[in-house]
């Protein structure tokens, strides 16, 4: 009673619905979730890491840009052979693939790919955007032919929406792609579904919020929870630096807002990419967080924080299947109020993975 009458008296300051799952919500059963866009890497780093995806997600969209990139139907499907290869006899995870477009693919790869259910589309990198990205597209003009074939065979267009060009603010990419690029191509090909990948700005919301069903967004744990202050504020934070980087308060305010909305045109996607130490912690800089040991949790940390762990299932676990057009997971999943710490390191052979909030407690657990 003590507790509801300080509920009561809260709730004029706006706080009720946050105190109220604060207090009273110390577990969170949801349905499995998958996540629609993450890198696992190759090799050695892939088969460390990709346990801690398997443990938490039904389903994963495995991301293309590997060295060489996975460009073609049978490069793909071997790739998808050795992370099945690398998973615990046990677990029931499903990698998914795309493939990564380049100036040159050919139709005949196209029409491959949508001959084959666990290839859901293509990647669009602009060449230069990030990671391992140099073979990617120079101009959308010259896949316009591979892009009215996947419209008419109904596969997704998958993209990295940043405009490379050296004159553009980096914090502006994104909307700068979204004006260059995205919004001619959504005219010209309007059939063709395409998921504006890891959105980070307020212009990107405000886009796909307006734009017909054909048209969704990722979004990423880290996104949603940080703010370029992590990755600048006393010094570069190099864990913190990913493509599209962490950008103004605004601009996190508006994805929170968009992913607590219930919109269905937002869903999970971490963007947890794997770095060896040395890579990330020297003047290379490379992009990308490595999120995948919490991310689950982290995710529900930003939904408790806007008083929405109630609607954590549908982003999770719902509306990125609804889109892909494949059937929800039927397994459950539960969440629960514990704090654990985050390794400072986690090592794989001779090297070693410097994972986001390294060292930090977390207050959910899976």
């Amino acid at each position: 009673m003590r507790l509801f009458k300080f509920l009561i008296m809260l709730h004029h300051g706006g706080c009720l619905a946050i105190l109220t799952e604060r207090f009273l919500m110390d577990s969170l059963i949801i349905r499995r979730p998958d996540d629609w866009h993450l890198h696992l890497r190759d090799g050695a780093m892939m088969r460390h890491v990709v346990k801690y995806s398997a443990e938490q997600f039904g389903r994963a969209l495995i991301m293309p840009n590997l060295r060489p990139p996975i460009t073609r139907v049978d490069q793909a499907l071997d790739y998808q052979a050795r992370i099945l290869e690398a998973l615990p006899a046990s677990t029931s995870f499903q990698p998914l693939m795309s493939l990564y477009l380049t100036d040159t693919t050919p139709v005949s790869e196209v029409i491959a790919a949508a001959e084959n259910p666990f290839i859901l589309g293509f990647k669009l990198y602009p060449s230069g955007a990030t990671t391992n990205s140099e073979e990617g597209v120079t101009d959308i003009e010259k896949i316009y032919g591979l892009l009215e074939t996947m419209e008419r065979l109904d596969l997704v267009l998958q993209i990295h929406g940043e405009v490379t060009d050296p004159d553009i603010d980096i914090f502006d990419r994104e909307k700068v792609f979204i004006e260059r690029e995205l919004i001619p191509l959504t005219e010209r090909f309007p059939a063709l579904r395409m998921v504006l990948e890891h959105v980070t700005t307020r212009e990107g919301v405000d886009f796909v919020r307006s734009s017909p069903d054909t048209i969704a967004a990722t979004v990423t744990a880290h996104h949603l929870l940080y703010n370029r202050n992590h990755l600048l504020a006393g010094g570069v934070r190099p864990h913190y630096y990913c493509l599209p980087v962490l950008k103004r308060q605004i601009h996190r305010q508006a994805l929170l807002q968009a992913v607590t909305s219930g919109n269905p045109k937002f869903f999970l996607g971490t963007d947890s990419a794997p770095h060896p130490r040395g890579s990330k912690e020297s003047a290379c800089g490379c992009a990308g967080c490595f999120t995948a040991p919490a991310a689950l949790a982290m995710y529900a940390q930003a939904f408790e924080s806007q008083g929405a762990l109630s609607k954590l299932e549908d982003f999770a676990s719902s509306f990125g299947a609804d889109f892909y057009r494949l059937p929800r997971n039927q397994a459950l999943i539960t969440l629960q109020r514990e704090s654990w710490k985050l390794p400072d390191v986690l090592l794989y052979d001779d090297a070693e993975i410097i994972p986001l909030n390294a060292g930090e407690t977390i207050p959910w657990k899976l």
